[in-house]
C-alpha cells in the first residue's frame, strides 16, 4: 500500500473533491413535455397545434409549458396550459397528463417532479378538428403536386 501512495500525485491529496454539475435547459423540459402530450388524445396546445411544435415550427418559445427547477432539491415544477376536446372528463384527463409528465420527465432527466399544475384554458369543439384535418389534407395534396 505504501508503494501505491508513493506513486500518487500530491495534488490529488491537496485539491478538494471534484464537484459534478448537470444543468438541463428549459427547452429540454419543454421538448419532453411536448412528446408526452403528443401521446395523449383529446388535448391540444394553446397556440398552433401540437404537430407544429413537434415539427419544430415554434422552436423559440413553447407557449403554455413553464418549468421551474430547484437545484438544491434536484426537483422540477411543471405547469402546462392546454385545451381539451369537448366531452372529455376533465379530472380524468388531468390525471393522465400529470402521470405522463411525471413518468417521462423523471425517467429522462433523473429529477424528482415536485408538482405538475395542469390548466385547462379552452374547449376544442369537434368541428374545429374536422376543419384542421381538411386543411392538413389540402396542404399535403398541394405539396404532393409539386
Amino acid at each position: 500500500m505504501y508503494d501505491q501512495l508513493k506513486n500518487m500525485d500530491s495534488r490529488e491529496i491537496e485539491l478538494p473533491e471534484t464537484v459534478f454539475i448537470r444543468d438541463i435547459d428549459t427547452r429540454v423540459f419543454q421538448a419532453i413535455a411536448l412528446q408526452a402530450l403528443a401521446k395523449i388524445e383529446g388535448i391540444g396546445l394553446l397556440e398552433g397545434n401540437l404537430f407544429d411544435s413537434l415539427l419544430g415550427r415554434e422552436v423559440e418559445r413553447v407557449k403554455g409549458i413553464n418549468v421551474i427547477q430547484d437545484q438544491k432539491k434536484h426537483s422540477v415544477e411543471i405547469r402546462v396550459e392546454i385545451n381539451i376536446l369537448y366531452g372529455i372528463n376533465i379530472p380524468e384527463k388531468a390525471e393522465e397528463v400529470q402521470e405522463r409528465l411525471v413518468e417521462d420527465v423523471s425517467k429522462l432527466t433523473g429529477l424528482h417532479v415536485s408538482s405538475v399544475h395542469v390548466i385547462f384554458k379552452d374547449i376544442i369543439h369537434p368541428s374545429e378538428i374536422a376543419s384542421e384535418e381538411d386543411e392538413s389534407k389540402e396542404g399535403a395534396e398541394f405539396e404532393a403536386g409539386y
